[in-house]
């Protein structure tokens, strides 16, 4: 499957929060995103065991490639990275599934993929309507808009004490400032709109907690959602 950017490509860069860390919105993305949807269809999902709040199939390795080529180029100016070969701990399809009611409290607030500053996520909308974005935090207690290793066992002790007491006992998904946490930037979740963050940025998906979540790529809140690591 030969997949090539869109002639109308349109890249920004952006700063979440006060700390800084990049956010990099791709619109336009893909050339045909439809025959992506299409790909998604044919896949088989199961459900994950990981924290994510849904099912996961893996996406063609082609897709794996197009990113390649289409971040490195990006990579210096934006993350401060040096190009090179990506590696992929995670590059699939994502359907968000899970009802709200079902959610424990660490999928009821933002979290981070890694500690490390080196490590990329990517969301690449692929839904049409309104099925939200994804949004970033600040931990009100720590002041952590990011976790990194140094800042790992403080603020995940402080989290315990949080899940302990659940001060945000509200069901559902995160959608905005709680007692714990303040919404510092918000991405919209636009048809083949591509986001590039660092994986220890605290963030969240944004879901409607009153709008059931089909299990289906064509009706439901599909992405695909990628970790990237840089080889040198």
């Amino acid at each position: 499957m030969l997949i090539t950017p869109h002639a109308d490509i349109r890249i920004t860069r952006h700063t979440i929060g006060k700390e800084g860390a990049p956010l990099l919105i791709i619109d336009n993305v893909m050339s045909d995103p439809e025959r992506m949807v299409r790909k998604a269809v044919t896949r088989q999902y199961v459900k994950q065991s990981s924290m994510f709040p849904g099912i996961r199939a893996p996406a063609p390795p082609s897709y794996q490639h197009f990113l390649e080529a289409t971040l490195n180029p990006l990579l210096h100016e934006c993350f401060d990275l040096a190009p090179g070969r990506f590696v992929f701990p995670m590059c699939h399809f994502s359907l968000v599934t899970q009802p709200p009611a079902s959610l424990h409290f660490l999928q009821r607030v933002p979290h981070i993929d890694s500690v490390s500053r080196q490590g990329l996520a990517t969301v690449h909308y692929l839904f049409r309507g309104a099925w939200g974005g994804t949004d970033f935090y600040r931990h009100r207690q720590t002041g952590f808009e990011y976790v990194d290793e140094s800042r790992h066992a403080a603020y995940f002790d402080c989290l315990a004490q949080q899940g302990h007491h659940d001060a945000d006992s509200t069901v559902g998904y995160i959608n905005g400032d709680t007692t714990s946490f303040e919404r510092i930037a918000e991405v919209e979740g636009v048809f083949n709109r591509l986001i590039v963050y660092r994986r220890n940025s605290l963030h969240s998906g944004r879901i409607d907690n009153h709008r059931p979540l089909p299990a289906d790529p064509v009706l439901g809140r599909l992405s695909i959602n990628a970790f990237i690591d840089v080889a040198r």
